[in-house]
């Protein structure tokens, strides 16, 4: 069973983000970048403008996700300009296959949504975006926004 929470454990979230840089990213974060990392996290974390997410498979740590709200000019397709970034979305190469992506996704989009926004960005790489694809965004350059039926 596939389920997917809310962290706020800063620790945990740091250990995610280095897991995420060294697989992602291809490269050992240095103490700088860990350092602007959990500064990031502190803040943005207590403040709500960030929101962090763990999936768990049977019991075990698989894979993460976060969503980070931000306002953008009001347009006609968000009058609000409220929107949200989904960023850091991650699942362990051994957990990979199993739908485990579309929950983290699915779960980002639904606090996005409750949070008010308008427009959800996905920031991707080309391998990530057949699942994304799936999920309801449309590709732009570098990057990938959320529409569904009712046009958010």
């Amino acid at each position: 069973m596939i389920s997917v929470k809310e962290i706020k454990d800063i620790e945990l979230l740091m250990r995610w983000r280095e897991e995420v840089i060294e697989h992602v990213f291809n490269q050992k974060p240095d103490d700088q970048l860990l350092v602007a990392n959990r500064q990031y996290y502190e803040k943005h974390i207590a403040d709500g403008s960030h929101l962090a997410f763990i999936a768990e498979c049977d019991g075990e740590e698989c894979g993460c996700g976060s969503v980070c709200f931000t306002e953008e000019l009001p347009s006609p397709d968000n009058p609000s300009g409220r929107c949200g970034y989904l960023m850091n979305i991650y699942v362990r190469e051994q957990f990979r296959n199993q739908g485990i992506a579309h929950h983290i996704v699915s779960r980002l989009i639904e606090e996005a949504k409750a949070a008010g926004c308008g427009k959800i960005y996905l920031e991707t790489t080309s391998d990530g975006k057949p699942v994304y694809s799936s999920s309801g965004f449309e590709n732009m350059p570098d990057m990938m926004k959320y529409s569904d039926s009712k046009g958010s």
